[in-house]
Order: C-alpha cells, then sequence, then structure tokens
C-alpha cells in the first residue's frame, strides 16, 4: 500500500517535470510553478496537496496517468521506481499492470544532463549525517 508520503512524492517529481494534476469535476488543471521551497515542499504544492488528497475534491489524477489519487491512497497500489527512468510510479500490487510508465509521454526523458526532479533537502540534518560519517 502507498502511504500518504509516498503518493505526495510521487507527485512533486512528476509536476517538476511539468506534469499537470487534472481534476474533471472542477474542469481544473493545476501545475504548481513552485513545488520546493528549502527543505520543504512550497506553500503552493502544500494547498495543492491538500484540494487533491480531499476526498470531497472527487477523482484527480495525473496527466497522462488513469489511476486516481484516491485509488493511489488505497491498499490495492504502491510507488515503486520506474525500470526505465528510476522516477517514482504507481504499480499495483496484485493483478495486470494497466500501462507504461508516466515517463511515456515526456519529450526527451530520461535525460541523464539533467538534474533530476527531487525531495525537499534538510541541508543542516544532511550537514551533521556528513560530519558524523567523517568523525
Amino acid at each position: 500500500m502507498a502511504s500518504s508520503a509516498e503518493v505526495k512524492k510521487y507527485l512533486a517529481y512528476w509536476l517538476q517535470l511539468g506534469k499537470k494534476i487534472i481534476i474533471p469535476s472542477r474542469n481544473l488543471s493545476l501545475c504548481p510553478s513552485n513545488i520546493i521551497q528549502f527543505d520543504r515542499y512550497s506553500v503552493e504544492f502544500e494547498e495543492c496537496w491538500a484540494l487533491i488528497s480531499d476526498e470531497n475534491t472527487g477523482d484527480c489524477y495525473l496527466e497522462g496517468t488513469i489511476q486516481t489519487i484516491q485509488e493511489l491512497l488505497s491498499p490495492k497500489w504502491e510507488i515503486s521506481n520506474c525500470a526505465r527512468c528510476a522516477m517514482p510510479v504507481p504499480m499495483i500490487q496484485m493483478g495486470i499492470q494497466p500501462e507504461g510508465c508516466v515517463c511515456s509521454d515526456v519529450e526527451g526523458w530520461p535525460n541523464e544532463e539533467l538534474p533530476k526532479p527531487r525531495e525537499p533537502i534538510n541541508s543542516k540534518e544532511r550537514l551533521q549525517n556528513i560530519k558524523k560519517s567523517l568523525s
């Protein structure tokens, strides 16, 4: 089962590549321009997450996919890394995988010359870990 944090990370990575969140019931497509702010997700992304993770919003899905966000939060799905591009992708736990990777419609991806999408990084914690490993 994919945790809420894993689904959030999955969406954050793909939104960094320009994918959109589609909300058919509201005739909306969302693509926050700022996903990461220093060592946390941006306010804009957190507001988007609050909207799409709310069951009252209705079905929402990542552009180019068919699984709704609510489905991804159910026990049927888990988030794994794509064998082709190493990005997080939804995988059905039992049964037939319904489609290829989310990256299949991203032109020129994977591109090893560009920085890959990432999670927020706590620099202080990261430096403490480096310091600890050097001692």
